[in-house]
C-alpha cells in the first residue's frame, strides 16, 4: 500500500470513530445549538448527522467574518468577459446585500421551509439569493439559466417555489438570451405558478416589470430592510437541486444544512489545502452542484475569496482567459472540468497562452465532473508544473468521494484515478451478488453506511425513489451507479457508469479503457466510445474523435492507426473496428460527454435528448452516421 501513516490514522478514525471525528470538524463552525447526537443511525432512510443541532449557512458563510474583523476582505470576484465585466465584494457588502434581499423575499411572503427558485448567470447575485434564502431559512432550488421552459416548469411543479430570483437574460458567448419570456412559458406549462418574480435587470437586456407581480431586485434590495439570520435544525434542507431523472419526473436532491457545511469546511483544509484569505476558483456554474459547494458555501465557510467567472474557457475571447484570471487574482487553488482542459489544449496544445501569465501562487488543479482521461492529466500537468488531482464526487455526494487530499498528505498520481477515499467513505467493489471481487477486478462501486455529513438524505418528495435508485440493490450499501476497481496500492479507478460497460460476445469492456487508448494518440483532443447492438456480438464499440487545431491526418488513416492501438493496448476481444471523426462532441453545459444520447443514435432509438444539451446541432454530425 501507497499509504503513510499519516493518511493511514487520520481515514481509519473516521470509519472507526465517525462521530468524534466529525464532532471536531463541526466545532469549526458556529451553531445556535450545539449538537449533541453526533449521528443517528436509526434515520429514516440512512443514518443522519447533528441531528439536535441548529445553525445557519450564511452566518457561517458571512456574518461571523464581519464578526471576527474581516469585513473589508474580498469575498466574492467577479470576472465576466462577455460583458466587460470586473468587480469584487468584501464581507461586509456581501452582508448588507444579502440581508436586505433576505428581508426582500420576506416582505414578498417567503418564511423558513418556503420554496424559492433562482434562474440567473453565472453572478454575485445569484450567490446573495442562495445565500439570502439560507439567511431565513429558505430552500433555495437553483436552475441554470436558460433552461428551457418544459424542464423548468417540471422543476416548479415538484419544488412549488413562491417566488423566483431572475436576471432580465444571460449571455451565451455572444448571444443575448433573454429569460422573461422562457419563465413565461414556463410559468404557462406549470400547474402551479409563483407568486412573485424579481429580476436583476442587466443593461445587456431589460425585462418587462410592467406587472404587478414582476419586481426590480435593485429597487427591492435598496428599499429593504435587513433580515437577521434564523437557525434551522441541522437536517432541515438547505437547496433542492434537480437533475434529469429518466423517468421523465425530474430527481430533486436534498441537501441538509449542518452535514454540509462541516464537510465543505473541512475539505477547504483536507482536500484542496487553500488557507483563509487565499483565492479560490471553481471554474463551474451554480446551477450546477460544483457551483453549490464550491463557488458559493465552501470558499465563503473557510474565508476564501472567491472567482466567479461569466465565460468561456476559449472563445470568451481565447483559450488564455483562465489563465490571465488566475494570474490577476494569485489564485491558489483552481478546479474546473477536464472538458474545459481539453478545450484549451485543443485550441492551445503548445500553451502559448500560458507565457504570458504569472501563476506563481497556483498551487493545484482540481479536476471532475467526468473520468480524466491520461493525456488531459498529463497534458495540464506538464503545462502548469503543479499538482492536477483528478477527484471523484457526484451531485448526491455535494463534495469529493475519492481525491489526492492535499491538505493531509500528497500521494502520487496515477493516471486514470481518483486517489484516495475521504473521511468516512467506505468504498467497495462488488459483483452482482454484492461480494467484493479481487484487487484489481472491476465491479460496481458501494459505499458502506454510514455515509459521511452531507450527503443527500433523500429525494425531494420522492423517499421510496431514493430508496429504490440508491439503496435496494445492496442493502446497507449506496450504489453509486460508477463501475471500477480498487488497486493494490488501495487507489480507486472509475471507470465507467454501470450502464456504459460495453458487453461484447459476453466479455464486459470498460468504455473509458478504449478512451483511454484513443485519447493518446497526438492529434486527439477528445474522444469517446459507446457500445452499439450487433445481433452477432451484443454491442460492438464504437469511437469518436474531435481532432486537435492543425492536425494533419486523414480520417482513414486515423481510424487505421486508432483501430491498431486499441488491438495491441486491449485485444482483438475489444472487436474496436469503427472510428469516426467529428468536429464537436455532443456535451451538457457542465461539460459531460452524452455517450447514453449517441448510442441511442447508434442503435436507430429516438434519442431522450437531456435539457442540459449544450449544442443541439452536433447531434446532427452523428444522426448522418448512422443514417
Amino acid at each position: 500500500m501507497v499509504q503513510s501513516n499519516i493518511y493511514k490514522a487520520f481515514y481509519a478514525r473516521s470509519l472507526e470513530d465517525p462521530e468524534a471525528f466529525w464532532a471536531e470538524q463541526a466545532a469549526k463552525l458556529a451553531w445556535h445549538t450545539t449538537p449533541e447526537t453526533i449521528l443517528e443511525r436509526d434515520g429514516d432512510l440512512i443514518p443522519r448527522w447533528f441531528v439536535d443541532g441548529e445553525i445557519n449557512a450564511c452566518f457561517n458563510c458571512v456574518d461571523r467574518h464581519v464578526e471576527a474583523g474581516y469585513g473589508d476582505e474580498t469575498a466574492l470576484i467577479y470576472e465576466s468577459p462577455v460583458t466587460q465585466t470586473s468587480r469584487t465584494l468584501t464581507y461586509s457588502q456581501l452582508l448588507d446585500a444579502t440581508s436586505r434581499i433576505a428581508g426582500a423575499i420576506a416582505s414578498l411572503g417567503i418564511g423558513k421551509g418556503d420554496r424559492v427558485l433562482i434562474y440567473m448567470p453565472n453572478s454575485p447575485e445569484a450567490v446573495i439569493a442562495m445565500l439570502a434564502c439560507a439567511r431565513i431559512g429558505a430552500i433555495h432550488s437553483v436552475v441554470f439559466g436558460g433552461f428551457a421552459a418544459p424542464e423548468l416548469a417540471s422543476r416548479i411543479d415538484d419544488a412549488q417555489p413562491k417566488v423566483v430570483l431572475s436576471a432580465s437574460c444571460g449571455i451565451e458567448g455572444a448571444k443575448t438570451l433573454p429569460y422573461q419570456p422562457i419563465l413565461s412559458e414556463a410559468y404557462a406549462l406549470a400547474k402551479q405558478s409563483p407568486s412573485h418574480t424579481v429580476y436583476w435587470q442587466r443593461e445587456q437586456l431589460q425585462a418587462d416589470l410592467s406587472s404587478p407581480t414582476d419586481h426590480d431586485w435593485s429597487e427591492l434590495m435598496a428599499s429593504s430592510e435587513p433580515m437577521a439570520c434564523i437557525p434551522v435544525k441541522a437536517t432541515d434542507p438547505l437547496y433542492i437541486l434537480y437533475t434529469s431523472g429518466t423517468t421523465g419526473q425530474p430527481k430533486g436532491i436534498v441537501r441538509d444544512t449542518g452535514g454540509h457545511l462541516v464537510t465543505l469546511n473541512w475539505s477547504m483544509d483536507g482536500i484542496y489545502n487553500c488557507p483563509p484569505g487565499e483565492a479560490y476558483w471553481a471554474a463551474s456554474d451554480v446551477g450546477w452542484v460544483v457551483g453549490h459547494s464550491y463557488i458559493c458555501y465552501a470558499p465563503l465557510l473557510h474565508r476564501n475569496p472567491s472567482v466567479i467567472f461569466e465565460g468561456k474557457p476559449v472563445g470568451t475571447p481565447d483559450a488564455g482567459i483562465f489563465w490571465r484570471i488566475m494570474a490577476k487574482h494569485k489564485v491558489r487553488s483552481f478546479f474546473t472540468a477536464p472538458t474545459a482542459m481539453r478545450a484549451i489544449k485543443q485550441v492551445d496544445p503548445g500553451g502559448e497562452f500560458l507565457k504570458q501569465a504569472d501563476l506563481s501562487n497556483l498551487r493545484a488543479v482540481f479536476l471532475a465532473g467526468e473520468r480524466t482521461d491520461p493525456d488531459t492529466l498529463t497534458w495540464t500537468q506538464s503545462l502548469l508544473g503543479v499538482p492536477v488531482v483528478d477527484h471523484w464526487w457526484q451531485t448526491e455526494t455535494g463534495s469529493a468521494i475519492t481525491a489526492n487530499p492535499l491538505g493531509i498528505e500528497q500521494f502520487p498520481t496515477k493516471a486514470g484515478s481518483s486517489t484516495m477515499p475521504m473521511p468516512s467513505w467506505n468504498l467497495a467493489c462488488v459483483d452482482e451478488t454484492g461480494e467484493p471481487v479481487g484487487v484489481g477486478e472491476s465491479g460496481a462501486i458501494v459505499a458502506r453506511l454510514p455515509l459521511p455529513p452531507g450527503f443527500a438524505p433523500t429525494l425531494w418528495n420522492a423517499p421510496e425513489r431514493y430508496r429504490e435508485a440508491y439503496l435496494a440493490r445492496f442493502p446497507g450499501n449506496y450504489l453509486t451507479g460508477d463501475s471500477g476497481f480498487i488497486d493494490a496500492d488501495g487507489y480507486l479507478h472509475v471507470m465507467a457508469r454501470i450502464d456504459d460497460v460495453i458487453n461484447v460476445a459476453g466479455h464486459r469492456l470498460s468504455s473509458s479503457a478504449m478512451e483511454e487508448v484513443l485519447a493518446s494518440h497526438p492529434v486527439v483532443a477528445e474522444c469517446a466510445v459507446i457500445g452499439m447492438a450487433d445481433q452477432l456480438k451484443g454491442q460492438i464499440p464504437v469511437g469518436f474523435v474531435v481532432l486537435k487545431a492543425g492536425a494533419d491526418i486523414s480520417a482513414d488513416d486515423l481510424a487505421a492507426e486508432l483501430i491498431a492501438s486499441v488491438r495491441a493496448q486491449i485485444g482483438p476481444v475489444a472487436a474496436f473496428k469503427r472510428v469516426h471523426v467529428l468536429p464537436k462532441l455532443p456535451k451538457t453545459r457542465s461539460g459531460k460527454i452524452l455517450r447514453k444520447t449517441i448510442r441511442e443514435i447508434a442503435d436507430g432509438e429516438v434519442p431522450k435528448i437531456p435539457p442540459t444539451i449544450e449544442d443541439h446541432s452536433v447531434l446532427a454530425d452523428i444522426e448522418a452516421i448512422f443514417a
